[in-house]
């Protein structure tokens, strides 16, 4: 990206400025690995009405929390990833640090994250959870300018923000304090990873009410599956500044990020045992090995009649560029609080990828099926010389897809003490989004299926043209599309202290939406016009204009109580209904339909001085949903149907002695299709697509308090279960387990160090399979295309905190 130097140089002067405080430090509160003995007690800000928030065992919905200490532990290579930690919440961050699917609660879906907002500061950072090659972890990065993480399921989200009725993450940023703080964190890496942290916050000025602070981060790795270029290379610089007084505070917040992050999609992979075992292809390490290459990183593309060409980067991958502004206001009076949340995005978040298709076949087989019988050969298209007619080969998409996106939303909420025990709020939201897409899919290059893989070109023994610059096919799925979409909602909840254990509330969201686009829809030409060149007669450009104009509104609520058993324990039950409108994708898909979900939730919690734990049942129905996949000849499949989910989530922790504790975060899923299909197939009682009946996270650790600080050691087990990669059930994902490591350490009161290892045990955990094929994709020879999960990898940093 073109601002990745000038953030390099951005926080080096951020460096100089954050440790400029130190020589100025008189004294520094001792940092503590030691957690808290419950987090019953802990305010959470997030699905509340009132933003000032509301403790954790008074809340009637299901929450989950993360402090930085917590966030470092857990060591997420992405966003998403972070979202493991989360039960309930299935994550697939398999394909970088970028471009996750992200599921949750058996809410079905293809892929991408449909159901997953994430929220900065309580303002949704692009309304739109999801758009095909974009979704919402995509547009922001982690660093130690986060002060906490609130993950909120279902429970009161149909009301409030954007009204998404999934799982709503949100990233609360350090703002700042009366004392002054900050850190420098160094972290390097077994892939050859180089990164800095900084963070200052402060006082402007003493005893003035006004506060800031500054962060960020720069990054450089080459990643477990070493393409020969950096995987992830970019940062992000960030700010805010507050102003508070007795009656309200006001806050603005800036962060820009500018990150190159490769995409990884499917390999080769071999089964037995009925797809049960998986294990290598030959030459291709199924947790360390990548197709991609230097070999065609940069490629020149053809994308239109007249010989136009685009030149794009696989080193950009599923990266963005993009800015975001916000700010918030909060008035205090005797009896009523008003609210505002607005936020402002604008950028850029392109997909440069290699989308597999088909299974790897020998080079003479691939030329036979290709060309009607016609004999030929082949050679390596860097000059490498003749390939062999044995040498394994496959054919894949260099894709492209460029989005630029805009967003705008405002979130105003009036809340009213009607008597001292009931509180009632009104509160209107606003969305404006935008993006204008630019898509060239298919432009297939025939490889060699290895590590590190090879163009190959191939020349017809009747004189043909059959490749050039290893391409065998163009642009078979060309778009242009220019979408702007309107969200207008208001709503009202009261929320009622009955008595000292029973607390209620209920809320109404009305919301109606309008979508209005133009979308070029692609034709097929050839490209020069002879038919000889049969690497370009399969080029679509798009031609004929078609408009979208479409209006949708509806109605969400939600009802819920929480009663307080004793001074350890309390019951919360709930439900809901929401609905997500059609997005730009599925208008141009014309998928017009609103999708409705009911849920129900019933949860206990419990925490005492050696325990916590929060145990929460829950059932969802769900009617309209869109399958949309695309082929892997560039054909566009959508299905329509509906599916039904229930389970449970589990999570806590004990400390029986000492400094031990034995933490857990498991989810039991039953989710399945209701009336799903086409006129050629009816998948109506399959398992939902890549969500596992089962998923567990066990973690042991050991504190000890030193005289030189604190030292703490940890593993995590994680089991997943089996699950299916495609609504026909065709395709299974077997089961897997792996292992992480980590270790945390506080020297003195500025120290902290870090030490973690993630799949330690080089386990093969398939994400998903072959995305473009519905059905058992697996080849009589046990050959089939998945995506793993990465092999081991390690990390360790030192912070100096003040």
């Amino acid at each position: 990206m073109k601002t990745t130097k000038l953030i390099r140089y951005a926080l080096s002067v951020a460096v100089a400025t954050a440790l400029a405080p130190l020589v100025q430090a008189q004294e520094a509160t001792p940092t503590t690995g030691e957690q808290e003995a419950t987090t019953l007690d802990a305010v959470v800000v997030s699905g509340t009405a009132k933003f000032k928030g509301l403790r954790k065992r008074d809340a009637s919905f299901s929450i989950s929390t993360a402090t930085p200490e917590q966030i470092q532990e857990a060591a997420p290579t992405s966003t998403a990833d972070l979202l493991k930690i989360v039960p309930g919440v299935w994550v697939e961050p398999s394909g970088g640090s970028t471009g996750a699917n992200v599921f949750v609660r058996g809410m079905p879906s293809e892929g991408d994250a449909p159901f997953f907002t994430l929220q900065l500061d309580g303002s949704p950072i692009y309304p739109p959870s999801t758009l095909s090659f974009l979704e919402n972890s995509t547009l922001f990065r982690i660093d130690d300018t986060v002060q906490r993480v609130e993950a909120l399921r279902g429970g009161t989200s149909p009301i409030f923000s954007n009204g998404q009725p999934g799982v709503t993450v949100n990233f609360i940023q350090k703002k700042g304090d009366d004392i002054p703080e900050g850190s420098v964190r160094l972290t390097l890496g077994s892939d050859n990873l180089q990164r800095v942290d900084v963070y200052s916050g402060g006082p402007l000025k003493a005893d003035s009410g006004w506060y800031y602070s500054v962060g960020g981060f720069y990054r450089e790795t080459d990643g477990v599956r070493d393409a020969g270029f950096p995987s992830d290379k970019g940062g992000q610089l960030s700010a805010t500044l507050s102003k508070r007084w007795a009656e309200g505070e006001f806050s603005l917040y800036a962060r820009h990020t500018a990150d190159d992050n490769v995409f990884y999609t499917a390999i080769p992979l071999t089964s037995r045992n009925n797809g049960k075992d998986i294990s290598d292809f030959p030459g291709l390490d199924a947790t360390t090995g990548t197709l991609l290459s230097n070999d065609f990183r940069r490629i020149s593309l053809p994308i239109g009649p007249d010989g136009e060409m685009i030149g794009r980067d696989l080193g950009n991958g599923r990266g963005v560029e993009v800015s975001v502004f916000g700010g918030s206001l909060d008035l205090y009076g005797d009896n009523w609080t008003v609210s505002d949340r607005f936020n402002f995005l604008d950028g850029e978040a392109p997909t440069y990828a290699l989308f597999t298709g088909g299974n790897p076949q020998t080079l003479s087989s691939y030329i036979e099926d290709n060309y009607g019988g016609v004999a030929g050969s082949g050679y390596f298209s860097n000059g490498d010389g003749a390939v062999s007619p044995d040498q394994q080969v496959l054919a894949a998409g260099w894709w492209v897809v460029e989005k630029k996106i805009k967003s705008f939303t405002n979130d105003f909420r009036l809340s009213l003490d009607l008597t001292d025990n009931n509180t009632f709020t009104v509160g209107s939201y606003y969305a404006r989004y935008e993006s204008h897409d630019n898509w060239h899919l298919g432009n297939n290059l025939l490889l060699t299926a290895e590590n590190n893989a090879r163009r190959v070109d191939i020349d017809l023994a009747n004189g043909q043209t059959a490749s050039r610059d290893g391409l065998v096919a163009t642009t078979n799925f060309g778009l242009r599309g220019d979408y702007t979409g309107t969200n207008i909602a208001l709503f009202a909840s009261d929320e009622w202290t009955v008595n000292d254990r029973l607390r209620l509330d209920a809320g109404v969201r009305y919301e109606t939406q309008q979508v209005d686009g133009l979308v070029l829809d692609p034709v097929t030409v050839d490209l020069d016009g002879n038919p000889d060149t049969l690497y370009d007669n399969n080029t679509s450009v798009a031609t004929t204009p078609r408009g979208i104009d479409q209006t949708d509104n509806d109605v969400s609520w939600t009802v819920g109580a929480n009663f307080t058993l004793n001074e350890d324990y309390s019951l919360f039950a709930r439900a809901n209904s929401g609905f997500k409108m059609p997005s730009f994708d599925n208008l141009r898909d014309n998928v017009t339909g609103t999708q409705e979900v009911d849920q129900y939730e019933l949860g206990l919690k419990g925490g005492g001085d050696s325990y916590d734990m929060y145990l929460t049942a829950f059932y969802n129905e769900f009617s309209g949903l869109p399958f949309q996949a695309f082929a892997a000849d560039g054909s566009n499949i959508v299905l329509v149907g509906d599916s039904s989910a229930y389970g449970v989530e589990f999570e806590g922790a004990v400390r029986p002695a000492g400094g031990f504790e034995l933490a857990w975060n498991v989810t039991w899923l039953k989710a399945n299709y209701d009336e799903f299909g086409s006129l050629t197939a009816d998948y109506s009682g399959n398992e939902v697509v890549r969500q596992p009946e089962i998923r567990g996270r066990l973690t042991p650790s050991y504190y000890w308090p030193m005289a030189w600080g604190d030292l703490k050691i940890f593993t995590t087990y994680t089991y997943v279960g089996d699950r299916y990669s495609d609504p026909a059930n065709g395709q299974v994902l077997p089961s897997y387990q792996t292992w992480d490591i980590g270790a945390s350490a506080h020297v003195g009161d500025h120290w902290e160090f870090t030490l973690s290892g993630r799949n330690v045990s080089d386990e093969i955990g398939l994400t998903e399979g072959n995305a473009r094929v519905i059905g058992n994709a697996t080849d009589a020879s046990g050959v089939f295309m998945g995506r793993p999960i990465e092999g081991p990898s390690y990390l360790v940093s030192a912070a100096y905190k003040w």
